[in-house]
């Protein structure tokens, strides 16, 4: 049975008050746990999300060997004696995140066979990426059948120098893992920076890895030639989830009285805070809150570009949320998405809401405001996009209905409990 969520809008009033806490990093749980792969020993994390991705993770260690516990936000990962070199293909279909354990798979047992990752469509997502990294490691890749099929040359994967084309946070993860337990040195030039690499890379090391260079353009890897990793009875926290802590800092600026976002890492997001402060929004930072007071703010707000670039610039997953800032400020402003295509398809719904959003092509919009959104109802394309649906409903007139539930409860733990909790009428129902 499908469900949906129900908003009762604001109507452009700013009457949200309260405590917001940000849960674990959907992007940094995903990797480590892909990671409990190269561990001969039971790896536990606290602060994981309770969220369907993390759940759908979990289940694709499993059927590959592993036993799972998780409760109360702490996640336990046993490996087996011998883990399965396969992914299940059911679930592999549904988490994009799926890809991730082929590196540390390809690692730990010398060969892997996967199907083509699922998740959300945003436009071309290809794996040349992951595949041409593994054959630079030393392995060759088979398709057939509908599945790839990779496999070390006598099982064991070594050093090399690897360049990627383009910044990709993913496959620097990936190959990063990869790297960990093979033969020599492996340098990856034009890596992502992103924060979770950086605490991925800290785990790994804090259990016999050897890795220099995490958050910068180049990372070495200095390989364990096949020896495992060593949890030794650390439990690893997940860091708080930035891009929550930038959906949350949008919809105080939009809806909020007096909200403080807690539990976060503001230096995780400056680039958005920076935007909102030229925008005129009224910020409070501390080391792990963010307290926005929107009812002194002028208003609207001054309209500003935005434009989305690889950490430390501004993320592509909070590019639909600064649309839906952007109609409610003063003036014009373009969104220019350098990074995905296909990210504009809420374009048209937030237009049927009273937006004034224009596409001038599949990389930059328009957007002119401040104009007053009106109920409507949506249909979540991808999982952030589905955020800013309930944020715009959150200030538009009437009663808004956002279908497609599950897509949202990919990354957001009980988001309808958790915005009720600071005075946004929000229910979860089931629909046809």
């Amino acid at each position: 049975m499908r469900e949906r969520f129900v908003v009762e809008g604001l109507a452009g009033k700013r009457a949200l008050r309260g405590d917001l806490p940000v849960s674990g990093a959907k992007n940094a749980a995903l990797k480590f746990l892909a990671a409990t792969i190269l561990f001969d020993d039971e790896v536990t994390f606290d602060n994981m999300p309770a969220i369907e991705d993390i759940h759908r993770m979990g289940e694709l260690l499993e059927s590959s060997g592993a036993t799972v516990r998780f409760e109360d936000h702490t996640m336990t990962v046993v490996p087996p004696a011998q883990w399965k070199p396969a992914l299940d293909t059911a679930i592999a279909k549904r988490l994009r995140a799926s890809i991730v354990p082929t590196g540390p798979m390809l690692a730990d047992m010398g060969e892997v066979t996967f199907p083509f990752p699922g998740g959300c469509v945003l436009g071309e997502r290809p794996i040349d990426l992951f595949l041409s990294g593994f054959e630079a490691l030393g392995a060759s890749v088979e398709e057939r059948d509908e599945q790839f099929h990779v496999r070390a040359k006598d099982g064991v994967l070594h050093g090399a120098h690897i360049f990627f084309p383009f910044v990709s946070v993913t496959g620097t993860e990936t190959l990063m893992m990869a790297a960990a337990l093979a033969e020599g040195e492996t340098v990856l030039e034009n890596a992502a920076m992103e924060p979770e690499i950086v605490a991925l890379a800290q785990m790994l090391n804090a259990s016999g890895a050897n890795i220099e260079g995490a958050g910068t353009p180049v990372i070495r890897i200095n390989g364990t030639a096949g020896k495992p990793l060593h949890a030794n009875g650390q439990t690893f926290t997940i860091p708080p989830d930035r891009i929550e802590t930038g959906s949350f800092l949008v919809l105080a600026a939009l809806a909020g009285d007096d909200v403080t976002i807690s539990r976060c890492e503001p230096t995780h997001v400056r680039s958005l805070l920076d935007l909102l402060s030229r925008a005129g929004v009224l910020l409070e930072v501390g080391d792990s809150f963010v307290r926005v007071r929107g009812s002194a703010a002028p208003a609207p707000y001054t309209s500003i570009s935005v434009r989305t670039h690889e950490y430390p610039g501004f993320p592509t997953d909070l590019q639909a949320l600064m649309a839906i800032f952007l109609t409610q400020a003063e003036g014009e402003a373009t969104v220019l998405e350098t990074i995905f295509d296909g990210r504009f398809r809420y374009a048209d719904d937030l237009n049927r809401m009273g937006a004034d959003i224009t596409v001038m092509n599949p990389h930059r919009i328009l957007v002119r405001g401040p104009k007053q959104l009106s109920r409507a109802k949506l249909e979540s394309p991808d999982l952030r996009a589905g955020l800013a649906y309930i944020i715009a409903a959150a200030i538009a007139s009437g009663v808004s209905h956002i279908d497609n539930a599950y897509v949202i409860d990919r990354g957001y733990e009980k988001i309808e409990d958790r915005l009720a909790g600071i005075g946004l009428s929000i229910r979860r129902e089931q629909c046809e």
